[in-house]
């Protein structure tokens, strides 16, 4: 078995009432998430991220299609499926009156794992809460509950980890923390699935991304392939000495004057060489005092896909 996760022609449509039509939240949407990934998936709000969850976890009923967790069908096999998956949700929530352990320990049994096999201070170590096994929740800081609520998530040891929205209202310090832990998890085997409103995260952290919108998928690919759908680049000069007016041999590669010495130049690396920009500028008797360039990045890409 290759894929943690496999969806095909997955479809849902809430039903309406007296006072709304009928809502499709996903049209024919088909996923495969390989085995020991980190997976992204993205896309507005609104866009049906939550509604593919949801049916993963076995909270919403699909309309069609199906979904495979760990190689369990969903319809056929609901108790294994939802063994194969922990969910880290958007909403922190806990018992402040339990410490982490405690909170561990209940959980594991609500999963029906016995008392010998459970992992709590092997997960609270793991996620850098040992210290706090034995201190009350409420104490905790905004950034070790979140990683208290992925050790929750993986009492009864799933193979795949859903974290939706892990890093929502979490300062940098804490989210780079939290986001340690998960690679380390995803060291170790952990299949990843993210959803994420910060896109350079899911930028640096994902080997692959999906984007949905409007509850169809309109892009699924490896990260750097997706990123490579925009072949634009922006690259500074800064010159030796003031520019008035844009020659025109520099004008021909599409130059802007930005402040008294700065010029900017928008191009697309397929189509033209970044020497012969240097070259015209040369020729033009100016000296390149500094050089800075701004590559596309997910947002663009992003932005590109959701904005119909």
């Amino acid at each position: 078995m290759k894929n943690a996760v496999e969806i095909k022609s997955l479809n849902k449509t809430y039903r309406g009432s007296k006072k709304s039509p009928p809502k499709v939240a996903l049209s024919d949407v088909s996923l495969i998430i390989p085995r020991g990934s980190i997976f992204g998936l993205l896309g507005p709000n609104g866009a049906g991220k939550s509604t593919i969850i949801n049916i993963m976890a076995g909270l919403v009923t699909k309309t069609s299609g199906t979904v495979r967790v760990w190689g369990n069908d969903i319809d056929e096999h609901p108790r294994n499926a939802k063994a194969a998956i922990g969910i880290v949700p958007q909403e922190i929530n806990y018992d402040p009156f339990f410490s982490p352990r405690e909170l561990l320990d209940i959980q594991g049994g609500l999963y029906g794992v016995p008392k010998r096999e459970r992992r709590t201070m092997d997960l609270l170590r793991m996620l850098g809460l040992e210290d706090k096994a034995d201190a009350y929740t409420r104490s905790l800081s905004g950034g070790m509950r979140r990683r208290l609520m992925v050790a929750k998530a993986m009492v009864h040891s799933p193979p795949v980890l859903v974290l939706d929205e892990p890093t929502a209202g979490v300062d940098v310090e804490l989210r780079q923390q939290l986001w340690d832990s998960v690679r380390r998890l995803n060291r170790e085997g952990l299949t990843v699935l993210l959803t994420t409103h910060y896109l350079e995260e899911a930028e640096e952290l994902c080997d692959m991304i999906a984007i949905i919108n409007h509850g169809r998928i309109v892009a699924c690919e490896e990260k750097e392939k997706l990123l490579s759908r925009i072949d634009n680049k922006e690259i500074r000069f800064r010159l030796d000495r003031p520019v008035e007016a844009v020659p025109n041999s520099l004008a021909a590669f599409g130059a802007e004057v930005e402040g008294l010495r700065t010029l900017l130049f928008r191009y697309s690396p397929g189509e033209v060489e970044v020497g012969c920009i240097i070259e015209a500028i040369r020729k033009e008797g100016y000296g390149i005092a500094d050089v800075s360039t701004d590559e596309s990045d997910l947002e663009d890409v992003f932005l590109q896909l959701t904005r119909a």
